[in-house]
């Protein structure tokens, strides 16, 4: 299990732990932690983040929500990562 920071809407500050084999998406459901999304199939882009800090894994997504530029800057889609290592994270609007 790793620990995934959160920085979140107007500077809050949450927390929650995730398995390598539960997307953060999932996870931070899961856990009380509001992550917008819609299709949880990596084709909506609802839920993409930031990763300021960590290591993880990417599953398949809609390069037209999160094209390679994105992914450069380190965006990805909580629905489709999976974290290797302790995390922090971004929410979309902060």
């Amino acid at each position: 299990m790793f620990r995934v920071k959160v920085l979140g809407y107007n500077g809050e500050k949450l927390e929650f732990m995730c398995r390598t084999d539960q997307s953060l998406l999932d996870a931070a459901r899961m856990q009380g932690i509001q992550i917008p999304y819609a299709c949880k199939g990596g084709g909506c882009g609802l839920c993409k983040i930031k990763i300021e800090k960590g290591d993880f894994e990417r599953g398949v997504s809609s390069k037209e929500v999160l094209p390679d530029t994105e992914r450069d800057l380190l965006f990805t889609l909580a629905c489709k990562t999976y974290p290797c290592s302790d995390m922090k994270v971004r929410l979309p609007g902060d």
